[in-house]
């Protein structure tokens, strides 16, 4: 690897660092600086070899476009507010990674203004949050806050949302990206009836569209399409807490044998429950969650959950915007997977038909 920062000459001092250039990076990858320059700025038509080798050179010279240069030069500095909420909750926190990988390469800058539970109501509270008026936003609507800041935002505003799955399924008057976690949700749940268990029961997370959310409606859709029982949901939060403490009532009833949860946060606070109260898991109850949160798969038992390409979606609704700002010039939308069960070792058949001798 060449070094980035050139020899100082004989009888002089240490010189400053140079600058890397994208002709640096080029020469260095082995590929024209238009390659460069389609890859820093998210074009779909580059080689995944050819763009993983680049970004790894990148990476390694410490390259980062000069946004402060062009803005001397009198040249635009191109900007984008996200509004999000808890930035804590895995899902919301994975889509902003997303935004902000494909945010730096299309050369925009990022700035981030967290919702309070009770903030954003008017056009002025959202307007307020935006550090120039007409910037660019993005709006993780998630929730509750996230929602009204959407709803909120004033029209001058060129925006995007990542919202929960509208309830008919359409999309909106702006534009909007989401994830059909309705149609994964129905998936768990089959995969629960289709291991024997007599119903399932759903511990819900809080929803911006209905009063349980689309997981919920999922769920119920899956349920009344195979003619078993349909339980209420159990209103829950966002943590483990909230699931343990819900769960110690539920499973004081042995008949409940499988529970699907609203995120994996409520399903580690199942587990725990179940552990407390003698259940074993998977033998005498299955847990699902959702989300596939990095801590899912080392859970104990390793936890059964619905993946969802948060980041992906990240990337996209950001690629919705950049089409918005700059229709000739962004790169077609970016393409992100569909949820997938992952099945691990928190579910399994239920009880009667674990028992239930072969022949």
């Amino acid at each position: 690897m060449q070094e980035a920062t050139p020899a100082p000459r004989s009888g002089e001092g240490p010189q400053a660092p140079r600058t890397v250039s994208i002709r640096d990076i080029a020469k260095e990858a082995g590929v024209s600086h238009q390659t460069v320059s389609r890859v820093v700025n998210g074009h779909p038509r580059v080689k995944e070899s050819t763009r993983a080798r680049v970004l790894d050179v990148i990476a390694e010279m410490g390259y980062t476009p000069n946004r402060m240069a062009r803005a001397l030069a009198g040249g635009l500095v191109r900007s984008v507010t996200v509004l999000t909420s808890d930035t804590s909750l895995y899902g919301a926190a994975a889509t902003l990674r997303g935004i902000e990988e494909a945010a730096r390469a299309a050369d925009f800058t990022v700035q981030i203004s967290v919702l309070d539970t009770g903030s954003a109501q008017k056009p002025a509270d959202v307007a307020a949050r935006v550090s120039r008026p007409g910037e660019a936003v993005l709006v993780i609507a998630f929730d509750a806050p996230g929602v009204r800041a959407w709803q909120a935002l004033p029209a001058g505003f060129p925006a995007a949302a990542a919202v929960e799955r509208p309830e008919d399924g359409r999309p909106g008057d702006r534009p909007q990206l989401w994830l059909d976690d309705r149609a994964a949700a129905a998936q768990a749940t089959r995969y629960l009836l289709g291991l024997g268990h007599e119903t399932v029961h759903y511990l819900a997370i809080p929803s911006s569209t209905t009063r349980v959310g689309q997981r919920a409606e999922g769920w119920r859709d899956a349920l009344r399409a195979a003619g078993k029982p349909l339980p209420e949901p159990i209103y829950a939060g966002w943590s483990p807490r909230s699931g343990y403490l819900v769960a110690r009532s539920l499973l004081a009833d042995a008949s409940v044998t499988a529970v699907l949860c609203g995120n994996d946060d409520l399903a580690l606070g199942v587990l725990r429950a179940a552990r407390e109260a003698g259940r074993e898991v998977p033998g005498d109850l299955s847990v699902v969650g959702f989300d596939d949160a990095p801590h899912s798969a080392y859970a104990h038992p390793a936890l059964t959950t619905v993946r969802l390409d948060f980041e992906g979606l990240g990337r996209g609704c950001f690629g919705l915007l950049h089409r918005l700002l700059e229709p000739e010039n962004a790169p077609a939308l970016p393409l992100w997977t569909e949820p997938e069960l992952i099945v691990r070792e928190s579910s399994g058949p239920a009880p009667s038909h674990r028992d239930r001798p072969k022949g």
